[in-house]
């Protein structure tokens, strides 16, 4: 799998070293719903986000889309992939950095918790992660649902990126620092359209391909 090699994690919740960084703030974070979600093939909606990133509501999320619409009017698709970009960059950086703290408050306790075991593992091994997102392609929302006032929302990130992981002595062990690889990731965020907490969590990772 290119890119971000995720920790051992829970079933559900899998994280990734090549996935891109993100900044945590008042911007919302994005959960991973369901993985399986196909690849775009007629955008319902499509809009360039800054920096010509491509920002669809895939055919398949456009219902889900429209329940989370209904239940939180604030809701707004393309926003809410500018704040998961942000997020996927933070926490891609934190996770290779082996830095938990900016994890915390982006992840759910089981996500976390295997984000964290994947850096214990690394560093008992003394092994170094270093990934560099050199841009996005896409964040398409691939899939999205409601249930009860619970919303999950499957982001489908396409972002180039390099990764290597160095050995104790310093040697690479994976990866190629002169190669820049095309990484596709399903990230599903979670929120409670009843909360007054804006953000969302990440609640599972996986790649595609």
């Amino acid at each position: 799998m290119n890119g971000f090699t995720p920790p051992p994690p829970p079933a559900s919740n899998t994280p990734r070293i090549g996935d891109a960084p993100a900044q945590s703030g008042s911007d919302n974070v994005i959960p991973l719903p369901s993985a399986g979600a196909p690849a775009p093939q007629r955008p319902s909606s499509s809009v360039t986000a800054p920096g010509g990133i491509r920002s669809t509501v895939l055919p398949t999320a456009s219902p889900g889309v429209a329940a989370i619409r209904a239940a939180d009017p604030s809701f707004d698709p393309l926003g809410f992939s500018g704040g998961a970009r942000a997020a996927f960059t933070t926490i891609v950086e934190a996770f290779a950095k082996g830095d938990t703290q900016p994890l915390r408050p982006l992840l759910d306790g089981p996500t976390f918790a295997s984000f964290e075991a994947a850096i214990r593992g690394r560093n008992e091994r003394r092994e170094k992660a270093e990934t560099t997102l050199i841009g996005f392609e896409a964040s398409d929302i691939a899939a999205a649902e409601l249930q009860g006032s619970v919303a999950q929302v499957t982001v489908r990130f396409v972002s180039e990126q390099i990764n290597v992981v160095r050995n104790a002595e310093g040697q690479i062990a994976e990866g190629n620092p002169n190669e820049v690889q095309k990484v596709v990731d399903l990230w599903m965020f979670r929120r409670d359209t009843k909360s007054s907490d804006p953000n969302w969590q990440l609640v599972k990772t996986e790649s595609e391909g």
